[in-house]
């Protein structure tokens, strides 16, 4: 069974910047499609970013966060980044990291995944 390590959230100021790191021991996340997804207070659970598999390469953006955040792999670490800048407040939520693999493209809906991690806090606040 698949399970993430997420890491990289915490407290940041308006404007700051934060970088959220998806690891999954035992596992080669090349193969896999990855989404990002955040669930603010009071919120749904939302798609903010995803990256198909590297033999697809593909990326897409929640409108919200496009120009801000960058999602990208380092294959040689076996590691999914979210680079978060511009944060705002509103981007305040658990980021939670999720794994597809059957198809290995990506898309910003829940039920495309297999796999989630448990998520990682990111507080945007003055």
């Amino acid at each position: 069974q698949l399970q993430f390590v997420e890491s990289g959230g915490g407290l940041v100021q308006p404007g700051g910047s934060l970088r959220l790191s998806c690891v999954a021991p035992g596992f080669t996340l090349d193969y896999y499609a990855i989404g990002w997804f955040r669930q603010g207070p009071g919120k749904e659970r939302e798609g903010v970013s995803c990256i198909s598999s590297s033999a697809v390469n593909s990326t897409n953006y929640a409108d919200s966060v496009k120009g801000r955040f960058t999602i990208s792999r380092d294959n040689a670490k076996n590691t999914v980044y979210l680079q978060m800048n511009n944060l705002k407040p509103e981007d305040t939520a658990v980021y939670y990291c999720a794994a597809e693999r059957t198809y290995a493209m990506c898309r910003l809906t829940l039920s495309w995944y297999d796999y989630w991690g448990q998520g990682t806090q990111v507080t945007v606040s003055s």
